[in-house]
């Protein structure tokens, strides 16, 4: 049986194989990108319905492609975010094959490279780059049991308030998926209960600004990892033209908000006593952006528009100085939970030594424990906006002049031998 060769090998098609095969053509390295679904499967199957990009599209794009049918400041729905990475895989000729699952790599022994086995046959690969990014397994804390009665859903399974049974619902979960889905169900009439843990809550636009352009002139975007903040939650929003997300207009327009999800029993939930704590620390956060800006304005003689009300809050709700600590799911109307509370990550593909003992990828900037053995597409990979479609772009450049140096010393031969 004839084996298929190929200098370099990329799993997934998504943003991150997207730019991953741009750098690499780039070079000049054969390579070819596997995906087990279509481009960009996951914009489209795995987002709810009214899903827009967090980013205006002047920011949240590749370097050399514009969006066609949306306006520079305009927030791209997730189907022609869809279709743009498909089009920029196309305006580079990036060979991607769709449709062929990769089931296991395995480095040789005694020689260069591994081997891996797809759905569609084994392919040698000098080096492998796990582009398969954070979302690849919706979690739920074992927290409601099934048999609890109570409908229970990822936020990645949310598509529509009509797709969820009558009655309350609950989201456990306050981040930028979690607040928009909790604000969609309000807005359809739904009952809401919020359950807000620790966030960052920056204004959506300032003195005529959006805040990724704040995050980039105060030199943010390319803050580094430090433990414990790439876990941190960004509360934002890009829907219906963007705008700040604020709990206590939520609050005061019907949304009930909760601490966070702890435990329950017997058909009631609880939740620790830290939602005003919770609260002050995502206010501090939007606070400290706004002072930042209004130094960079002043130091640098901007002609940016003061906003004096910016700072303005609305009285703390009823559920912020009387949490409620206990919820019996039946008397509150509960029939339905969204979890809007991350994924986890499946590399047991990856049989190799690039994993630490929570099989996560253990690397630096992108570059694994293993030789030959990279990663794309990770939150924080090298700096916050890592996560972006911009920022995967830049992190691919790094992963593939990585391949290209390694890629020099192999080629090497000395002038003479050693004698």
């Amino acid at each position: 049986m004839t084996i298929e060769k190929t200098e370099v090998l990329v799993v997934g098609a998504g943003q991150a194989g997207i730019a991953m095969s741009e750098h690499l053509r780039g070079y000049g390295i054969e390579h070819v990108v596997l995906e087990r679904n279509r481009v960009a499967e996951r914009w489209r199957s795995c987002r709810w319905d009214s899903l827009v990009a967090n980013g205006p599209a002047w920011h949240d794009r590749f370097p050399h492609l514009e969006f066609q049918h949306d306006g520079p400041d305009d927030f791209v729905p997730k189907e022609r975010v869809a279709d743009y990475l498909a089009a920029y895989a196309q305006k580079i000729d990036a060979p991607i094959r769709c449709g062929v699952e990769v089931k296991e790599v395995r480095r040789n022994a005694g020689r260069l490279g591994f081997t891996v086995q797809t759905s569609e046959g084994v392919i040698e690969a000098k080096a492998v780059v796990a582009a398969t990014g954070p979302f690849q397994i919706p979690v739920i804390p074992p927290i409601v049991p099934e048999a609890s009665g109570i409908a229970q859903i990822h936020s990645a399974s949310y598509r529509n308030p009509e797709q969820l049974p009558e009655g309350a619902v609950l989201v456990v979960g306050a981040g930028s998926s979690g607040a928009q889905i909790a604000e969609e169900l309000m807005r359809s009439g739904r009952k809401v209960y919020l359950s807000v843990g620790p966030h960052d809550r920056p204004p959506r636009h300032y003195r005529g600004r959006d805040f990724v352009w704040w995050l980039g002139v105060l030199n943010k975007w390319d803050a580094e990892a430090t433990p414990g903040v790439e876990h941190t939650t960004i509360a934002v929003s890009g829907a219906n033209g963007g705008h700040t997300l604020d709990f206590r207009r939520l609050a005061s327009e019907g949304m009930t908000l909760l601490g966070r999800t702890e435990t329950f029993h017997d058909g009631v939930l609880t939740f620790a006593p830290d939602l005003a704590e919770n609260i002050a620390k995502g206010d501090a956060n939007y606070l400290s952006l706004l002072g930042e800006a209004d130094t960079y304005v002043t130091r640098n003689g901007l002609d940016l528009p003061e906003e004096p009300t910016a700072r303005d809050m609305l009285p703390d709700p009823e559920c912020m100085k009387h949490p409620v600590l206990e919820l019996d799911l039946q008397n509150a109307g509960i029939n339905t939970i969204i979890w809007a509370t991350g994924f986890g990550v499946d590399y047991s593909w990856l049989k190799v030594e690039a994993l630490d003992e929570q099989g996560r990828p253990h690397h630096q900037r992108g570059v694994s424990a293993e030789p030959g053995i990279y990663f794309l597409g990770l939150p924080w990979q090298t700096r916050r906006g890592s996560s972006f479609i911009w920022g995967v772009w830049h992190d691919a450049k790094y992963v593939a002049d990585h391949i290209a140096k390694q890629r020099g010393y192999m080629a090497y031969k000395p002038s003479r031998e050693e004698g």
